[in-house]
């Protein structure tokens, strides 16, 4: 009995120091749960700009090859579920030219290319066996100290140093692996460039801004327990590559700068507080992406009918930027003035009629406005939207209020069930679909998407 509780305990402690070790996989190992993601079509389209063509040179292109913005401000890109590139808003955020997150993003795509999450995931099981072995032996050291008392040869004492022995191998082993990965990306990436005919100038700059945030740190890090590559050593293996391409010095074409430019104060303006908008925008900048902070700013925390005149400043600067009048329209949903705001949304949809995101918006306001009038022209662009956005749970939820407006309550009630599903709640969602089919034709279209909602135990990923 007492040596089985000993084994018992320590397979706790094995199972305990194994979890411990699979925390520590990379972020790109795994797939991300519950993200905070950041839904713009202007900043969707521009990091689509950036990465088509290094998709394309890298043979990774395709729909199922897409970039996500996470609401985060730390300075971060990772790889996950195979084809897709999460970029931090924080990475957005502090890439001063567009050239520098070009290159973020053309070291992602090397992991993707190369197949390094599939890699990884063999490396973390061989990191495991390591791991596993050395527990094993420690597991069987404590199994004899239990047995004898814990008094011949120190055995009993040794064996816990030999489990924790067993997972730092395993660990050093997976981020060996794994510096080896970013090394490989980071030459992929300067090859995408070249191919390309942009610039690697802005990797280089971007790991020296790096190297001198962490320099006083970097002394104390042991560069064997870290997953990537210390920045001054992969600025000496770049640099000297990025330098011998005939493209180094190239800069981003005007029009690329300047969207970028719009991205960050974009960003800038919903993220940062009022204080830091004004210390990154101050009112002696009187730059259009300045200008753009600033509506944003007064919007947030100011004079909200001011911040839509403000938007009027920037449609005369601009009259076919459609988030221009994007920003005026949800300035004016926002702060209950739905039909005003339809002008600007219909001429925001006319000029980007491709984005479901703002058509959704176009629909909300339809909707909001009160007029049963155009409750047929809401149902139609959110038809539309839904087409191009089919997990948009906000966009089922406005279909359903003007169905329910209708007095259609099995398309109401089809909806509002997928505005559920889509937002992760399958228990409503499913009873709202068996409800929708009591008032649906059996076999009809609706029906059936009624029927595959209620079949559903979880969310789909």
């Amino acid at each position: 009995m007492t040596l089985r509780m000993t084994l018992r305990s320590t397979s706790r402690l094995a199972v305990a120091a194994l979890a411990g070790l699979l925390a520590m996989v990379p972020a790109r190992a795994q797939a991300p749960a519950g993200l905070p993601i950041i839904r713009d079509t202007e900043i969707e389209n521009l990091l689509r700009d950036y990465a088509r063509p290094l998709f394309r040179v890298a043979n990774v292109g395709g729909s199922q090859t897409n970039v996500i913005i996470v609401n985060s401000r730390a300075f971060n890109a990772f790889v996950a579920n195979g084809r897709r590139i999460f970029i931090n808003a924080g990475a957005i955020l502090d890439s001063r030219t567009p050239n520098e997150l070009i290159g973020v993003m053309a070291h992602e795509t090397g992991h993707i290319a190369g197949g390094h999450l599939a890699r990884l995931r063999e490396a973390v099981e061989r990191a495991q066996v390591i791991a596993a072995i050395g527990m094993l032996v420690g597991a069987a050291g404590v199994a004899a100290g239990a047995a004898t008392g814990g008094v011949r040869s120190g055995v009993g004492e040794a064996a816990p140093g030999a489990i924790t022995a067993g997972a730092q191998i395993g660990m050093r082993s997976l981020l060996s692996y794994q510096r080896g990965e970013e090394a490989a990306a980071d030459r992929a990436a300067i090859t995408y460039l070249n191919a390309t005919g942009q610039s690697a100038k802005g990797m280089v700059e971007t790991f020296r801004r790096l190297h001198n945030e962490s320099m006083f740190v970097a002394r104390h890090i042991d560069p064997y327990a870290v997953s990537h590559p210390m920045p001054a050593d992969r600025i000496a293996i770049i640099e000297p590559l990025a330098k011998a391409s005939p493209h180094y010095n190239r800069t981003d074409p005007p029009a690329l700068e300047a969207r970028h430019q719009l991205a960050r104060a974009k960003l800038a303006g919903f993220l940062d507080r009022s204080d830091a908008i004004v210390r990154r925008y101050p009112p002696s900048d009187t730059s259009l992406p300045a200008r753009y902070a600033r509506t944003i700013q007064m919007f947030r925390f100011g004079d909200r009918n001011r911040a839509a005149a403000m938007a009027d400043d920037l449609i005369r600067s601009q009259p076919n930027n459609p988030y221009f009048h994007e920003i005026k329209g949800q300035i004016l949903l926002e702060t209950g003035q739905p039909a005003a705001a339809l002008p600007a949304l219909r001429r925001a949809v006319a000029l980007a009629p491709n984005s479901g995101l703002i058509r959704i918006m176009l629909g909300h306001a339809l909707v909001a406005s009160g007029n049963n009038a155009v409750l047929d022209e809401a149902i139609r662009e959110l038809r539309l939207a839904l087409q191009a956005e089919p997990e948009a749970s906000d966009g089922y939820q406005q279909l359903a209020i003007a169905y329910g407006r209708k007095n259609d309550r099995g398309q109401a009630d089809l909806a509002a069930a997928q505005a559920a599903y889509h937002s992760g709640d399958v228990q409503t969602a499913r009873g709202l679909a068996r409800r929708a089919q009591g008032s649906l034709p059996t076999g009809s279209p609706g029906w059936l998407i009624a029927e595959d909602i209620f079949n559903q135990r979880q969310r789909r990923n």
